[in-house]
């Protein structure tokens, strides 16, 4: 046992020598790497954490878009007459449509000139394959859904539901006894405000309550109350949102896999859409408003600095409403009438930039496949897509789903779908940014157009009254009693007093 012992000590101490020596290594690995260590532990934290303060801004973003979406329009269409109301009705939807249909066509032929397609058969096959596909839908099935969401069956539901069609597939037995799969339409309620059928009725109860007259006047003060008090909000929430922009831009540069493969494979594609974008935005649009008024549209712009920014981090034309009509009023000094009564319908049926990323998107696919576009086709996907911009679902992938009915109505695959969707976060940023300038800059025209007239108005008035005052002068002067009057005053210094007697 004793020699045991003696011969176990020196292997103990030698084990144990081998043990202090590793903890030795590890803590020097760890102080060598240490920088090392702590920005790869810092990079996945931020994965999970740093999209928290962007994400708070979302949430409070969207927080106060019903109330202001609601009660923006009611006081907006009460406090216009309905002769206003619907002359600027009528001109907004012909800004809309024309802008939207100029944007279509501006991205067919970039997409014709560019060819972004040509040459991109072989791009990396695990690029087609994302996590999230959008199912195909019948155009006719898209276009119904859009009808029957303006009228919503429960203003509750609306809140915070959307309808929308899917399709359950069943086994059918043919008059030949052959079994085949049948594709049936089934009605469902998804997530998603109902934006468009709350703006119909917001914009259907204002007037209602204009028509009221004394009766409506207390809950048109409620609504009016209830908008300045969520407009005190949002210049709260502003406060917060460079920090929050900060974090939500810095999350998605981490969050970014395989960027360089995505740019060398539709580098093509990604900048014919964003080129057309900033030829929209940058040029078209602008020349539209000088236009219309005359007046320097990038001075115009300038002041929207903070809603663009917004725009451009946030991918939300409806998260970006609010700081929309903050900066719109309080820098541009539009109508509050206008600004909200306009800005709210733009943020749902005002689409141009989605009409340029969903055209060239078309295109793309087209080109990818070899297909050569006809004359009937190009007219198709320039309607299709103006028409079906308008109230585009506001959920993830919701561009693509649109795109989707375009590629159905003029028969293409959307197996390819999954390319675009792969590089949607990169441009569906310009395409914001392009939406919410339209809506901006249709609220100063129609907001010019309305102060032109006004003063016409003022002008007509005092006009009429100078008129007045002149046809009272000169039925003065040709009076028959002013007339005898003053051919009494001018014979009765001369005339005797029987004469003045006679004649009184």
């Amino acid at each position: 046992k004793a020699g045991n012992g003696h011969a176990e000590g020196p292997a103990a101490a030698e084990e144990g020598g081998k043990g202090g020596g590793r903890m030795r290594g590890c803590r020097g690995f760890l102080r060598r790497n240490a920088l090392v260590l702590l920005t790869v532990s810092g990079v996945v934290a931020g994965v999970a954490y740093l999209a928290f303060p962007g994400e708070l801004l979302l949430r409070m973003l969207r927080m106060v878009i019903l109330p202001l979406v609601v009660c923006s329009l009611v006081s907006g269409a009460a406090s216009l007459d309905t002769r206003s109301l619907g002359r600027l009705g009528g001109i907004a939807i012909a800004y809309f449509l024309g802008t939207t249909l100029l944007a279509s066509g501006l991205a067919v032929a970039l997409g014709f000139i560019i060819r972004p397609g040509a040459g991109a058969s072989a791009l990396d096959p695990r690029l087609g394959m994302p996590g999230d596909m959008p199912t195909s839908k019948e155009t006719v099935d898209s276009f119904l859904d859009l009808i029957r969401n303006l009228f919503p069956a429960n203003l509750v539901a609306a809140a915070f539901r959307t309808y929308a069609t899917e399709y359950k597939m069943l086994l059918r037995n043919t008059t030949s006894g052959n079994v085949t799969w049948e594709k049936i339409p089934v009605g469902t309620e998804i997530d998603g405000m109902n934006i468009l059928g709350l703006v119909l009725f917001a914009l259907v109860l204002g007037v209602a309550l204009k028509k009221l007259g004394q009766e409506g006047e207390d809950l048109i003060r409620f609504f009016n109350s209830f908008n300045e008090a969520t407009m005190v909000l949002v210049s709260w929430i502003m406060w917060y949102v460079p920090i929050g922009i900060t974090f939500l831009v810095g999350s998605k540069i981490v969050e970014m896999e395989d960027v360089v493969l995505l740019v060398t494979s539709l580098g093509k594609y990604i900048f014919a859409s964003i080129l057309g974008h900033f030829i929209h935005g940058g040029i078209i649009l602008p020349l539209i408003y000088f236009a219309a008024t005359r007046q320097n549209p990038y001075r115009f712009l300038l002041g929207l600095i903070t809603p663009f920014t917004t725009a451009f981090a946030t991918c939300s034309s409806s998260a970006t409403l609010p700081s929309m009509i903050k900066c719109i009023e309080e820098n541009n000094g539009v109508d509050k009438r206008i600004s909200r009564f306009i800005l709210p319908i733009g943020a749902t049926v005002n689409m141009d930039g989605a009409a340029i990323f969903q055209c060239m998107a078309t295109v793309f696919i087209a080109q990818l496949n070899n297909v050569d576009l006809n004359a009937g086709q190009i007219f198709t996907i320039l309607v299709t897509a103006t028409a079906s911009s308008v109230g585009a679902a506001g959920i993830p992938a919701g561009g693509v789903l649109t795109i989707a009915i375009i590629l159905e109505a003029i028969g293409l695959p959307t197996n390819d779908l999954s390319l675009i969707l792969a590089v949607d976060w990169i441009v569906d940023r310009t395409t914001t940014v392009v939406n919410v300038e339209g809506d901006a800059l249709g609220a100063g025209i129609l907001n010019y157009l309305n102060e032109k007239d006004k003063k016409e108005k003022e002008q007509e008035l005092k006009e009429v009254n100078v008129e007045a005052v002149a046809n009272n002068k000169s039925e003065e002067e040709t009076s028959p009693l002013v007339t005898h009057k003053n051919q009494v005053s001018n014979t009765s210094g001369t005339a005797d007093p029987e004469s003045k007697e006679s004649v009184l």
